[in-house]
């Protein structure tokens, strides 16, 4: 009879904790609203009509939805329109920031890293995960690699497998 030798998951011994930045995301449609389609002639915004717009738009169609406010025209806008969109949108929308969709995925990645207690990671060798199905915002990696630097023993990215060493605390 002919013994085997027993596979032993190195990795799964290793202590090492995976942590995928997607997990933050929060759920829920993102929505652009340019101002530029409520300018006339594509150029100018004109206080009435805006205002018009305002007063008669249905804005229960951001319920629960995070909003970014632009203007991709070369127009000058001024910041009382902002603010009459974001006193419309404020009773539906989750969140309503100024910028683009870029923008707004940072600092929702900002909030959920703001609230995340980081003491889980205390003492840990932590494994960032690099690639996933949802996009996560460089600026996520950076902030969490910051924080987490305080408080973990190591930090790689990538995979288990193909890791990229990024930290390591000296004994």
């Amino acid at each position: 009879m002919e013994t085997q030798d027993k596979i032993i998951n190195k990795v799964a011994l290793s202590g090492l904790i995976t942590f995928d930045l997607a997990t933050l995301a929060p759920k829920g449609d993102r929505v652009l609203f340019d101002i530029k389609d409520h300018l006339f002639h594509g150029l100018i915004l004109r206080e009435k009509d805006f205002r018009e717009f305002v007063k008669t738009n249905d804005w229960s169609q951001y319920q629960d939805k995070y909003v970014a406010i632009t203007c991709s025209a070369d127009a000058i806008i001024p910041t009382w329109a902002y603010m009459l969109l974001a006193n419309k949108l404020e009773p539906f929308a989750k969140e309503i920031i100024f910028g683009d969709l870029n923008t707004l995925e940072t600092l929702l990645y900002e909030k959920s890293l703001a609230a995340l207690d980081m003491s889980q990671f205390e003492g840990q060798r932590i494994m960032v995960k690099g690639c996933g199905d949802i996009k996560v915002p460089e600026s996520a990696f950076i902030t969490f690699t910051k924080n987490l630097s305080k408080v973990a023993k190591s930090i790689m990215y990538g995979e288990a497998c193909s890791s990229v060493p990024i930290f390591k605390r000296k004994a």
